[in-house]
C-alpha cells in the first residue's frame, strides 16, 4: 500500500499542490533569467565581497550563466520545462544577485522585455531581492503588473538575528527587513520570505523564532527554507576549507523541518523546505542524494511523525 506522499498529499502547504490547485491542473514552472544585476553588498554601496555564504553561481542554471540576451534566457528556459517536464505555463523569475537594484524606468525596461516573451503562455512574475533594495516606487512598478499576472517579491530574511546578520555580511540589519515587509502591507503582491537554517552559532531555540517571526506578518504568503550550505566562491567556503564547522547531516535538517512546521501559520506556502546547489560547486554538507531523493526523504519522515503545519500555531 502507498504512503499520502505517494499519493501526493504531504502534512504542510507545498507549492507543488498550490500551483496545480491555481492553474487548475496545467503544469506551470519557474524559468529563471539572469537580469545582470549586481548587489549592493558587492559593488560598495554596502559592503564589498556579498554575503559570505554566497556564490551567486552557485543558484544560477548555467545556461543563464552563459547566455546575457533575456529573449533567449527564456526561450531556452522554457522549452527545457516544456521538454523535460511537459510544462503548459510559466513564471518569470528574476532570481540571480539583487533583481530591483535599479532605477525603476530601468527596471520597467528589463521586465517588460521578459514578460513579453510567449507572453500568452506566462502567468507569473518573480522577482528576488533584498530588504535594502525595495521602496515605494519599485512596489508601484511591481504592482502595475498584477493585472496580468501573479507576482510573487521574494526577500531574504536569512535570519532574524543583527549578531548573524553581521557575521554573514549582510549589510542589512532585520530591522530594514521588517521595514520592507510593512512597505508591503495590503499590497497586491505575494511575498514570499527565504530563511537559512544551521548558523553554527545559533540554537535551536533562535531557529524556532526564525518562524514565530514569519507568523506575525500576514502579508508573507510563501516561504523558502534552506538549510547552510557551503559553496565554492565564497567566502564562507575558504574558511570551511581552512577550518570545518558543524552543518546539519540530512537526519538533523528533517528532525529540524518536523520541529518548525508545526509551528508555522497554517496558510502559509511552503515553496521549498532546502535548497543546494550544483554538486561542482557544493563543498558541505554532501548528502549524498539528489534533489528529488532529498525531497522525497524528508516527505516520508514528514508524514511518518504525523507533522501537520499548524497544528502547533496560536494566534
Amino acid at each position: 500500500m502507498g504512503t499520502q506522499v505517494d499519493s501526493g498529499i504531504k502534512g504542510y502547504k507545498n507549492y507543488g499542490t498550490y500551483l496545480r490547485e491555481k492553474y487548475k491542473g496545467q503544469r506551470v514552472f519557474k524559468v529563471i533569467v539572469d537580469g545582470g544585476f549586481t548587489c549592493p553588498n558587492r559593488d560598495g554601496s554596502k559592503g564589498y565581497g556579498g554575503c559570505t555564504y554566497c556564490n551567486v553561481d552557485s543558484f544560477t542554471p548555467e545556461p543563464s550563466r552563459k547566455n546575457p540576451n533575456i529573449k533567449d534566457q527564456l526561450e531556452e528556459g522554457m522549452l527545457r520545462a516544456k521538454t523535460a517536464y511537459k510544462a503548459d505555463k510559466y513564471i518569470v523569475y528574476f532570481q540571480p544577485n539583487t533583481n530591483t537594484y535599479a532605477p525603476a524606468h530601468y527596471l520597467k525596461m528589463m521586465y517588460d522585455e521578459a514578460l513579453s516573451v510567449n507572453t500568452e503562455d506566462i502567468v507569473g512574475f518573480a522577482v528576488g531581492t533584498r530588504p535594502d533594495c525595495i521602496d515605494a516606487e519599485k512596489v508601484a512598478l511591481l504592482e502595475s503588473y498584477t493585472d496580468r499576472f501573479d507576482v510573487d517579491l521574494e526577500m531574504g530574511m536569512e535570519s532574524i538575528y543583527d549578531e548573524t546578520l553581521n557575521q554573514i555580511n549582510r549589510g542589512c540589519s532585520h530591522a530594514e527587513f521588517v521595514a520592507a515587509v510593512e512597505l508591503l502591507k495590503d499590497s497586491k503582491l505575494d511575498l514570499c520570505v527565504h530563511t537559512i537554517f544551521g548558523f553554527p552559532w545559533e540554537t535551536r531555540e533562535q531557529m524556532r523564532g526564525y518562524i514565530h517571526e514569519i507568523n506575525r506578518f500576514p502579508q508573507i504568503k510563501f516561504v523558502k527554507f534552506h538549510h547552510l550550505h557551503v559553496v565554492e566562491g565564497s567566502i564562507m567556503g575558504a574558511k570551511y576549507k581552512k577550518e570545518p564547522f558543524k552543518l546539519f547531516s540530512l537526519e538533523e535538517y528533517t528532525d529540524l523541518l518536523c520541529e518548525l512546521i508545526p509551528l508555522l501559520r497554517p496558510d502559509i506556502v511552503i515553496q521549498r523546505l532546502f535548497g543546494i546547489s550544483d554538486w561542482d560547486l557544493l563543498i558541505a554538507p554532501n548528502w549524498g542524494l539528489n534533489k528529488s531523493a532529498i525531497q522525497t526523504y524528508m516527505d516520508k519522515e514528514i508524514e511518518k511523525r504525523g507533522v501537520i503545519q499548524g497544528s502547533e500555531y496560536f494566534y
